[in-house]
Formats: structure tokens, C-alpha cells, sequence
């Protein structure tokens, strides 16, 4: 007998999600196996939304573009993000057939493009001036001055600098433990300006007041005294590229990026560069390759003498 229940339903009743699956089985004539997978699907949206407190009756496109970024984060393929983005469509169409809400949030939220995609990456320049942005007279900018050298050093997932404790931290020794994808642990190097950063972070949290249970956590509100969420992460690097003026589609996941591109460019091996992003496949981690045959593209075009514009005459 196949499952026919949501777990961890969070804001969204179970007979409601029931009338929904009786919906796709009498009226849409869906195969068992299709409903098994909207149902797969539909459950990790309900995960996410339990996470952070969300109303599905309220829910804004932000929120669900901040949903799509972070199974992207997660390390859901372009692919497979696009099926469960069709499956949340599916689910909020039906909702508002049932008068359940007036409006779709749904209408605007677009799928991600399949082929191959070059991740957007940072110049170091712009990384400055994020960084030239933040505002370090608030106990807020000197965390997320830290956040930002953290995931540029380190190419960290959100979810593993969310996750980061202080007991993964070996600074003296220059090193970070990681608690990656799948229960794979690595051990990163960690850069002198983000120990920097983290030092003087360090001195704000102290005088915090963390929640019981937050102790470990390395980047908290210091309002909340609790761990920050990926979506308060993706938020305020959002806002910070505004403040700077960039205006690129960045994510956290955006300096894993650039962390990858620019040691490749510097000449770092592929398979270390793979071991420090901890990719299980070397041909996850080939996608960078792809980036920096364009970066050399780029400079053969501007630089190499057979290139160069003559002048007539």
C-alpha cells in the first residue's frame, strides 16, 4: 500500500493536502508513480516552509524564489528544481480553484533554464566593495563582514556556514571543519583576513544574550540570539550587492563560485580545488574549467596581438 501522508506539514492541514493528492489522482488522472513524486516534492516545500515560519496562505514570490535558491543550495540539479517548481505551481493552481486563496504567488515564479549554465561569479573587486558596504558600526555588519570572508574563503555551502560551530573551528592552525552534503566531513583551509573577521565577530557575539541550545552556533542575531537561517543569509547578501551596487543575481552560493573560479585562475589543481568544495565528482567540480576557458577567451581577445584592431589607411 502506497504512503499517502505528508510529514512535517507545517502551516498546511493534512485534509487539505489529502483533498490536493484526490485532486491530481480523480481530476488530473495521474499514475501512481507521478504521485508519488508531486508528493515527494510537495513535502519539501513543506519542509522549507516549517523551517522558516512561513504561511502557505501568505507566501510572497520572494519567499518562493528564496525556496528555489535553496535547493539549489542543497544540490538539487537545474532539472530536478524545475520539476518540484512545476509541482508547488500545480499545488497553489489548486488552492486557488478551492477559493483556499484569492491570489497565485506562483504566476511570476520562473523555472530555472536547462543547458548548460556558468555560475555567476565575483571579481575581487566587487567583493571589496560588498564588503565597503557593510556597516560596521552595527554588531550586524561586523557578523556578515565575517560571513562574506568565510564563504569567499572557504567556498562554503549556506547551509555549512549556517551549520558552522565553534568547535568545528581550528583557527590557530589555520583549518575549518565542514560538515558537508550527505554526512561527508572535510577539512578547509581558512584564510588570515577571515580569521580576522571571525576574531572581531567573536567580540560582538560575546555580548549577545544566545538562546539555550545556540551556544555553538558561530553566526547568530545578536536581537534573536539564535542561529541564522539560510534565507537570512541569502537576504542580506542580496541586500548587501544592492548597497554596492552590483548587479549580478548573487546567492551565498555566488562566492562558493568565485571561490572555485579564482583558484583555478590562480592555478590551483582541479582535484584539490575539488576535495576543498567537497564535490563527490570531479565532474561537478569540471564546471569551473568552463568558466575559466571563458575568462581565457576573454583575455586572448582583449590582449593577444593578432586580435587587436588595426587602423586603416
Amino acid at each position: 500500500m502506497r504512503n499517502t501522508s505528508f510529514s512535517n506539514t507545517g502551516t498546511v492541514p493534512q485534509p487539505l493536502l489529502r483533498r490536493y493528492m484526490a485532486y491530481l489522482r480523480l481530476e488530473k488522472s495521474f499514475s501512481p508513480n507521478t504521485l508519488d513524486a508531486y508528493r515527494s516534492d510537495l513535502q519539501k516545500m513543506l519542509n522549507y516552509y516549517s523551517e522558516e515560519g512561513i504561511d502557505f496562505r501568505t507566501v510572497s514570490l520572494g519567499q518562493l524564489d528564496h525556496f528555489a535558491a535553496w535547493l539549489r543550495d542543497l544540490g538539487v540539479g537545474q532539472r530536478s528544481v524545475g520539476r518540484i517548481l512545476s509541482g508547488v505551481r500545480s499545488f497553489y493552481r489548486f488552492l486557488v480553484l478551492e477559493r483556499e486563496i484569492e491570489t497565485d504567488p506562483t504566476e511570476l515564479l520562473e523555472s530555472p533554464r536547462l543547458g548548460k549554465h556558468l555560475p555567476e561569479v565575483l571579481t575581487v573587486e566587487e567583493i571589496d566593495a560588498i564588503e565597503a558596504a557593510i556597516d560596521l558600526t552595527r554588531p550586524e555588519g561586523v557578523r556578515d563582514y565575517a560571513i562574506v570572508e568565510v564563504l569567499y574563503s572557504c567556498g562554503l555551502r549556506v547551509s555549512e556556514l549556517c551549520g558552522l560551530k565553534l568547535t568545528d573551528l581550528s583557527l590557530d592552525e589555520g583549518f575549518i571543519h565542514v560538515h558537508g552534503k550527505g554526512n561527508k566531513d572535510r577539512l578547509v583551509p581558512i584564510s588570515q583576513s577571515a580569521v580576522q573577521r571571525l576574531e572581531a565577530w567573536f567580540k560582538v557575539r560575546g555580548e549577545a544574550d544566545i538562546k539555550r541550545g545556540e551556544e555553538d552556533f558561530v553566526f547568530i542575531s545578536p536581537l534573536r540570539g539564535k542561529r541564522l537561517s539560510r534565507v537570512t543569509v541569502f537576504h542580506n547578501i542580496k541586500q548587501l550587492a544592492a548597497l554596492a551596487g552590483i548587479r549580478k543575481n548573487l546567492s551565498p552560493h555566488t562566492f562558493r563560485h568565485s571561490f572555485a573560479t579564482h583558484l583555478l585562475q590562480g592555478g590551483a589543481n582541479l582535484r584539490a580545488i575539488q576535495a576543498m568544495l567537497g564535490h563527490e565528482s570531479i565532474g561537478t567540480t569540471e564546471i569551473y574549467m568552463h568558466v575559466d576557458r571563458q575568462h581565457l577567451k576573454e583575455e586572448i581577445l582583449s590582449h593577444h596581438p593578432r586580435n587587436a584592431v588595426k587602423p586603416h589607411g
